[in-house]
């Protein structure tokens, strides 16, 4: 009804993905999160969005080692005299690694010596990327419990690990080397993991996602970080081009850091594999360690005809950059910071289309209460799906059918009230009740301008994100306007 507040229908959270999957680990739905060992931060926040401050600031900058060394005597011992570390040496880097999870996590951590020992920064940035990108892909509150595959979890089972640290998720994990799950089991054991994480094992020609055989309907979201090198001889020639080891040149066997065709061919697999599952996924991503594989693996999105997909950056100090992709064949649109997190312009080529766009800019001194209003009024005049505006957030959330702001759709209503056929409060049963574009509108008021923007979140449609952009737009400045003469 016009000008009351439309809450989404509760069909939204089907449209989100699957929160609630377990699995196949037959956990409730209300399970509480388990406590996990915490020997460095016996006060550390429990996994969850109260803990989202203290997780994505972690490694703003890069590790302190003396100050390691201070709070743990075993880094101590592996720190040289300059206080620098031997990155050379794979048990120094390897207790770097364990020094991390248990100081920054609370994780526990055994690894064989010829195995990859994990970069703790950079694996965290995948995660942290990947709580914003579930979060901004539901109309839920973000924290949501999720169900995550974990292709070739590697003998660490650090991507579990990570993830059941900060939210209340739970992990099928992977692997075809019988080392790796062997070591990937103890870890989960020392950390208290063993119902929120699954372990499959599986042969280098089975499929990468398990979901039937597993006896899984659905997963939230896929991870992978294939291996790089499509030979042996690939890997030791990178490895000389190299100033010096990086950060992850523990060890690592040729399972984990080479395959046929590299990382291109790996993804290339998943992405093949997504197109007969789809939707039983909610969002399938990747890591990449050569931005040309990142490059040639968004081409073949774009053959396929998939627009929804999201990539981005993890930069690590000065040394270290990885890159990921994440696709989708839902409707939620990931925000544009996820979506579209590189910023060197000559790669611009390959982000997704922009879903966020300003609608007017205002002086920072001008009023924003008229504007509001305004907004109000506008969507309360439309016959939306639903419509809340939030008034401490200064946002909306709208979901329509149809393109409701049109003049062919006002004309094509008019006509329908005249035969009588419909009413001013209702859409006609003939109507399609599929949501077509789920949007939001917000307010941002900054030192030097007030920002009114509208955000794409639902729907496939851009050309409908487009005429309700030029809509808005077109009634926003008639109102700045009349508002500026009658100053």
């Amino acid at each position: 009804m016009a000008g009351t507040k439309r809450k989404a229908p509760d069909d939204a959270a089907e449209m989100d993905g699957r929160a609630g999957a377990d699995c196949g680990l037959g956990l409730p739905a209300d399970r509480p999160q388990r406590d996990r060992p915490n020997p460095g931060q016996p006060g550390r926040l429990e996994a969850g969005v109260a803990a989202d401050d203290y997780f994505r600031h972690l490694y703003a900058s890069e590790p302190d080692f003396r100050r390691l060394a201070r709070r743990d005597a075993h880094f101590a011992a592996a720190l040289q005299d300059n206080g620098q570390l031997d990155f050379s040496d794979p048990k120094a880097t390897m207790q770097l690694t364990r020094t991390l999870l248990g100081l920054d996590f609370g994780l526990k951590l055994d690894l064989p010596e010829d195995r990859l020992c994990p970069p703790v920064p950079n694996r965290h940035n995948y995660i942290l990327w990947l709580k914003d990108l579930m979060d901004t892909t539901s109309y839920e509150q973000p924290g949501r419990k999720l169900c995550g595959l974990d292709v070739g979890t590697g003998a660490s089972c650090i991507y579990p690990l990570l993830g059941t640290a900060q939210r209340p998720w739970h992990f099928v994990a992977t692997d075809i080397d019988m080392k790796n799950l062997s070591f990937a089991r103890k870890n989960i054991q020392l950390n208290g993991l063993e119902d929120l994480v699954r372990l499959l094992e599986r042969k280098p020609d089975d499929s990468l996602i398990p979901l039937d055989e597993a006896g899984i309907q659905s997963i939230d979201f896929v991870m992978m970080n294939p291996p790089f090198y499509t030979s042996e001889d690939d890997m030791v020639s990178s490895a000389k081009k190299k100033a010096r080891p990086p950060m992850s040149a523990c060890t690592g066997a040729p399972v984990e850091m080479v395959c046929d065709g590299g990382e291109v061919a790996h993804v290339g697999r998943l992405l093949r594999e997504s197109l007969a599952l789809r939707s039983r996924i909610q969002w399938y991503t990747s890591m990449f360690g050569k931005l040309t594989s990142l490059d040639a693996l968004v081409e073949q999105l774009r053959e396929h005809g998939i627009d929804n997909y999201a990539v981005t950056e993890f930069v690590q100090g000065n040394k270290t950059r990885r890159w990921a992709l994440g696709w989708s064949f839902g409707q939620m649109r990931p925000a544009e910071h996820v979506a579209r997190g590189m910023k060197a312009s000559y790669w611009k080529k390959i982000l997704p289309s922009s879903v966020t766009t300003d609608l007017l800019v205002l002086p920072a001194d001008e009023p924003v209460d008229p504007v509001i209003a305004k907004i109000q009024k506008i969507m309360g005049d439309l016959e939306l799906m639903s419509w809340e505006w939030e008034q401490g957030a200064a946002k909306g959330l709208g979901r329509t059918a149809e393109n409701v702001w049109s003049r062919a759709w006002r004309r094509k209503r008019l006509q329908e009230r005249e035969r009588g056929q419909g009413d001013t409060c209702t859409l006609p049963s003939t109507r399609p009740k599929e949501c077509r574009l789920g949007f939001e509108v917000g307010v941002v008021v900054g030192k030097t301008e007030t920002c009114i923007s509208l955000h794409w979140r639902e729907g496939s449609d851009p050309l409908i994100f487009e005429s309700l952009k030029g809509y808005l737009q077109g009634k926003l400045k008639a109102t700045d306007q009349v508002n500026t003469a009658s100053n």
